[in-house]
This record gives C-alpha cells, sequence and structure tokens, in this order.
C-alpha cells in the first residue's frame, strides 16, 4: 500500500493525453486521458483532481472512482469521464506492476492468448481505397474500418452513397473484412439508403449510423438492415449504454477506454453488455497506452471480439512521424499476424513508456484542433 505523491499529464504530439502516477513509494503507473480535440478542458479537469486525490491511497481505485464520479454531482460526459479514465488506467498499472503481474491478471486471467485487430484507411474523405487496403493486407491485417461516406446533407442525392458501396466492395476484394463508419455523419433519411445498398456486400459492421442521440432512429435502423449496427465512442458510462442493451438495437459495443472512465469502468459494461448477447469492440484510435489498457481488457473478456489499433491512421500522419510505436520501449508489441496481436506479457499495462520522449514531446506539443465540414450551401455538417 501507498499513497499517491504525484499526478502529472504530459499532452503529446499527435492528440494525445498520457498521465503518470507515482506513490509515496515510487512505484507508478501510466494512463492515457485522451479526448481529441478537447486536450485543454480534460487538463483542467486534471488539475482539479491532482488537487483532490493526492494523497488517496493507491491501491483503493474503486474508492477513488466512486468518489470522482459521484462527489462530482455534475456526473459523466466526455471531459469529467475522460480525466477520470486517465487516472484510473493509471493506477490500475501502478497497482498489477507493484505486484509484479500482468493486469488482466488481476481481472481474472485470460479467456484468450492472442487478440484480433482492425486499422483504419481512408481518412476524412474516402477516396482511392485500394492502395491503402493492400499496405495493410501486407502489414498483416485481415479487418480493417473506413469512414463510409464524405460528408452528407440531411438528405442528398441518392448518387452520394453510390461511391461508398463501390469502396466496400473494392477493399473486400483485396481479402479484408471492412468496418463501415458512418461517423454519425447521415441523417435518418440516408443512412436506411445507404444499409439498404451496403446489405447485399455484407460489412463487418456499420458503426455510429446515426448519432448516439438518435436512439429511436438507431432502434429504427436496427429493424431495417441484417448488418451488426455497432457504436459506443460517444457514450462515457454504463448508465448512456444500457438503453441500448435495453431495446436491444446494437450489436457490436465501442466504448473507448479513455473516453468512459478507464478500466473500471468499460469492465462493468462489458459484463452488462454479454448478459444482452453484445460483443465488445472497443473504440481506440488513439495512443498506445489507451490501446495497451484496451489489450489488457480484451484479454479477460468473453464477449471481446476485435479491437481497433491506430497504427499510421491519417490522424497521426498529418503530425509527422507520431504514431503508436512512440512512446514506448519495445513497438514490437504492435506486430499483427493474420489479423491477431500476441497478447502482452510484461507487467502491468505491459507496454514499457519512454518517459524521457514523452516529456521531450510534451514540451512543444500544440493542442489538436476539432474538424468539421461546411455544406455547398455555407450551413455546419456533421463530422
Amino acid at each position: 500500500m501507498g499513497k499517491i505523491k504525484t499526478i502529472e499529464y504530459f499532452r503529446v504530439l499527435p492528440r494525445w493525453l498520457f498521465v503518470k502516477i507515482t506513490d509515496e513509494h515510487g512505484n507508478h503507473g501510466w494512463g492515457e486521458a485522451t479526448l481529441e480535440g478537447h486536450s485543454q478542458a480534460v487538463e483542467g479537469c486534471l488539475d482539479a483532481m491532482i488537487q483532490r486525490f493526492v494523497g488517496y491511497e493507491a491501491d483503493n481505485i474503486e474508492f477513488l472512482w466512486q468518489t470522482a464520479h459521484r462527489h462530482s454531482f455534475y456526473r459523466g460526459g466526455p471531459v469529467l469521464m475522460s480525466a477520470l479514465a486517465g487516472i484510473d488506467i493509471a493506477l490500475w498499472d501502478l497497482l498489477s506492476r507493484r505486484l509484479g503481474l500482468p493486469l488482466h491478471v488481476l481481472l481474472g486471467g485470460a479467456v484468450r492468448n492472442k487478440i484480433k485487430v482492425y486499422s483504419w484507411i481512408g481518412g476524412d474523405r474516402p477516396r482511392d481505397v485500394e492502395a491503402a487496403a493492400k499496405e495493410r493486407y501486407a502489414q498483416g491485417f485481415r479487418a480493417i474500418k473506413m469512414n463510409a461516406t464524405e460528408d452528407v446533407d440531411w438528405l442528398d442525392s441518392p448518387k452520394a452513397l453510390e461511391t461508398s458501396v463501390e469502396r466496400c466492395r473494392i477493399v473486400k476484394a483485396v481479402g479484408l473484412d471492412v468496418g463501415l463508419d458512418f461517423h454519425g455523419r447521415l441523417h435518418k433519411p440516408m443512412a436506411k439508403r445507404l444499409a439498404k445498398a451496403l446489405e447485399p456486400h455484407h460489412p463487418l459492421f456499420i458503426e455510429e449510423p446515426l448519432l448516439s442521440e438518435h436512439h429511436e432512429g438507431i432502434k429504427q435502423l436496427s429493424q431495417l438492415t441484417t448488418i451488426p449496427i455497432a457504436l459506443g465512442e460517444r457514450l462515457y458510462s454504463r448508465w448512456d449504454v444500457k438503453r441500448f442493451l435495453h431495446d436491444t438495437s446494437i450489436d457490436v459495443l465501442q466504448p473507448d477506454i479513455s473516453h468512459c472512465g478507464g478500466i473500471s469502468e468499460i469492465r462493468r459494461i462489458a459484463s452488462m453488455a454479454e448478459a444482452y448477447d453484445v460483443a465488445l469492440a472497443p473504440h481506440c484510435p488513439l495512443g498506445p497506452i489507451a490501446l495497451a489498457a484496451c489489450m489488457q481488457v480484451a484479454m479477460c473478456t468473453p464477449n471481446f471480439t476485435i479491437q481497433e489499433m491506430g497504427l499510421t491512421i491519417h490522424y497521426n500522419t498529418e503530425a509527422g512521424a507520431y504514431d503508436i510505436k512512440n512512446y514506448i520501449k519495445d513497438p514490437s508489441v504492435w506486430d499483427v499476424t493474420e489479423g491477431y496481436v500476441e497478447g502482452l506479457k510484461g507487467v502491468g499495462l505491459g507496454i514499457e513508456v519512454d518517459e524521457e520522449e514523452v516529456r521531450q514531446v510534451a514540451r512543444v506539443a500544440n493542442v489538436w484542433a476539432p474538424k468539421g465540414f461546411v455544406g455547398p450551401d455555407g450551413s455546419i455538417r456533421e463530422w
């Protein structure tokens, strides 16, 4: 046992926010509190949590989690839950490193020895995807995800969707399973059309076919298509998730471990999903610490199905050379073979963070700004 001595955070390229917790005996753990495009808000929240939680017992993870959540009065939401996630992940890493065990052992032990993964192609405006698909296949992936469309109007020409179907067909011809991310860009009239058009091509899933706030629309859409419906990155707690499980409107749940309160909460969400026969496929186009935390959860979660990993995702390449193989001492842990990554075997999260690189980049890292689309008439469209 040991009390929390310091909580530090580091904004690093391309758009990530890392957290380090050290106890009074010098034990440490790393977490990730990335909330894309909103780093300053999370950093402000972390400042408040640092004042509050220095001096708490580092091993009492659930007590700290419940204190942060219940004593905040205004609970949940992306900012609070992302800040809490960074602290929660770091505390689990600290505890399991102190005990000399891989984190998944503390969560009940392994139910698998390797993790099925997919990565991204296509960018925000997916166009020529064949070359990218072939590159992913050569890297060892057997599944990818891409944005289904560019920006689309509330009710657009049916022609706006023709290229979506063609891209799906092209990528599948390479030998890859394809998840299509609608990204909440489509509204109900166009989402219904696109789901119908894609159905003969058997995508792995369609993600965020509508924004999560349109719960009733997602339920209606689920009754019109046989394609598995996935969502969850914009659900921040078990209370956000439960309505989608209760009415069986989704098939694949995609909570983001850095957005939903960390390891403690994603485990509870996973158990809820299992009770409703819903698969878990954590959202993670983020950094290596978040990915390692997801991998640890995947190792011990029966209803886990596939893990997103942001290897050379377009957001990373925009920032230059920074990717998930940065900031860790052994990037070979992310090697992909026939669609799988070997389960992480090291203590804690299973990675060793390169603290020198983290601190060096944090001195110069700028804020990653949120993006958006504007239609030809000047109106704001969903990103």
